[in-house]
């Protein structure tokens, strides 16, 4: 893998995913249409080659950025977008901690948390998508420290790191009512129990908030085929 470019980009294919809250004790289905998601995490070497910037405190090519923000990762996604002559897919505004998705944008934008949740099953049902120790770096083996992107095994679908290693952020906000602007975030990291490595669970954090074991990875809508 190119650490820093190309994107490697994994078609997801269309699917229901039935999300759960624990809080509030309820269930919700969603049906997805099809949508691309990226293979790894976002790397720093990646990040730093949009953004400018080398954010967190570990320093390596291939080791998913952390230490970044949900606003930093929606502007990522836009300026990749710029970068590579598409439509961003976000209409931002910082000072009033509002931001807009559109949905016909073929530019990169994050993952819903339901199709996070569909990619990381990639049709399995239980908890995991393989054995733990062989598909996510976790506090049980990864020494309290990161790694980088791509060195335990995939799902079904070619996809890395959706467990352990970071916690995705995603494009959701959690519980509006509770939470205000809290948005929701996948997967995991490298300093978490065993029980937060799972597909359905759910955590949350201020979309401002930089944290060391907090990265993402990019998506895109897939667009209809021509008739």
């Amino acid at each position: 893998m190119d650490a820093v470019l190309p994107y490697e980009m994994v078609s997801v294919p269309p699917g229901r995913v039935t999300l759960s809250d624990r809080r509030t004790q309820r269930s919700w289905p969603v049906e997805l249409a099809p949508f691309q998601l990226s293979a790894f995490p976002v790397t720093q070497a990646q990040y730093e080659r949009v953004a400018g910037r080398r954010p967190g405190t570990a320093r390596g090519e291939r080791l998913p950025v952390e230490g970044v923000s949900w606003w930093d990762a929606v502007r990522f996604c836009n300026a990749l977008s710029l970068r590579e002559g598409l439509t961003p897919a976000y209409h931002l505004r910082v000072d009033d901690e509002a931001a807009e998705w559109d949905p016909s944008a073929d530019g990169y934008r994050l993952p819903t948390e339901a199709e996070w949740e569909h990619a990381c099953r990639a049709g399995t049902t239980g908890p995991r998508y393989g054995r733990l120790d062989e598909i996510a770096w976790y506090r049980g083996n990864s020494e309290d420290r990161i790694h980088d992107v791509g060195g335990r095994q995939p799902n079904a679908w070619g996809l890395y790191d959706m467990l352990g290693n970071v916690w995705d952020w995603c494009w959701d906000v959690y519980d509006a009512e509770v939470y205000g602007t809290y948005r929701v975030l996948r997967g995991g990291g490298w300093s978490d129990e065993h029980w937060s490595c799972r597909a359905s669970v759910r955590r949350r954090s201020h979309p401002a908030l930089r944290i060391d074991d907090v990265g993402f990875r990019i998506a895109r809508s897939t667009p209809p085929s021509a008739p």
